[in-house]
């Protein structure tokens, strides 16, 4: 895929939060995303809408009409195989590409743009060159949650991802299942109101995967709103309460997990289902 024509978005990098918005008081947003243990904080932006949204690079469609809805407090996983766009979509739901055309919309736009707001894990871990516990206080300050809730935040995001004995260990020198777990970790520690993950299981041993996974539903218990792409079914099927099925660029389906594993509505989710091979 030539990704050298893709819109992105002025003044962002991947990985890197949005600008605080103007005007807006940091802190008190901050203080009010975590004074909500237990409950969905993500309803005050939601939902997220997309409304006829392509993609083009060159010659090619890369996303076709994408006409999506993401509300309420559900784990969603978007599945597919390989090249078939999940991706591009998480990247355009969380502002790293612009859409060719099309609109994204959410609930409350300048909320949503709040540093706090929104956080994404990648594929590949991203940590800085310092210790377990200086990454998560980075991003405290980074998402500017108040500072007198910084200390009982580390406590938790250490306890939960089970990183307090690495605490001082240096980010560079965990595995790549505790350096993604470190990724979850500062995401638990701001209490984002939405995540995206795209397939942060991918490079991980069974071990790790299920260290990984427990850390998700926790950060969505915790009252996250959970968006994510894998390509693993068994993955989705623990996971999930909503499944987006996408092939070739667009979405053949979306609904309840159960209904999609049950009676899947399209051929190529029942092949895709079976194990067979589909492009």
């Amino acid at each position: 895929m030539d990704k050298r024509n893709l819109k992105l978005v002025p003044g962002r990098n991947p990985g890197e939060s949005p600008d605080p918005v103007p005007g807006t008081d940091s802190a008190a947003v901050s203080s009010a995303s975590l004074a909500m243990p237990g409950t969905s904080r993500a309803a005050a932006i939601l939902p997220l809408e997309l409304v006829d949204v392509g993609l083009v690079s060159g010659d090619a469609a890369l996303l076709k009409e994408i006409n999506l809805a993401f509300g309420g407090d559900r784990t969603s996983v978007i599945l597919g195989p390989n090249g078939a766009g999940k991706t591009l979509l998480l990247r355009i739901c969380h502002g790293l590409l612009s859409p060719t055309t099309g609109k994204v919309r959410w609930r409350d736009p300048d909320l949503a743009m709040h540093p706090a707001a929104q956080g994404m894990v990648f594929q590949k871990p991203v940590v800085l060159r310092r210790s377990v516990e200086d990454n998560i206080r980075f991003a405290l300050k980074a998402c500017r949650v108040e500072r007198a809730l910084h200390a009982g935040c580390l406590a938790h995001a250490l306890e939960a991802s089970g990183l307090g004995p690495l605490a001082g260990r240096r980010a560079m020198h965990l595995s790549g299942g505790e350096r993604q777990r470190l990724s979850l970790a500062r995401c638990l520690a701001v209490q984002h109101r939405v995540l995206f993950l795209d397939e942060p299981t991918a490079h991980l041993d069974p071990a790790a995967t299920r260290r990984v996974e427990e850390m998700i539903a926790l950060i969505h218990e915790d009252g996250t709103r959970v968006i994510m792409v894998t390509h693993d079914i068994g993955q989705a099927r623990r996971l999930a309460d909503e499944i987006v099925f996408m092939h070739r660029g667009e979405v053949l389906e979306s609904g309840p997990a159960t209904d999609f594993f049950a009676r899947p509505g399209t051929a190529e989710a029942a092949a895709y289902l079976r194990g067979d091979l589909i492009w």
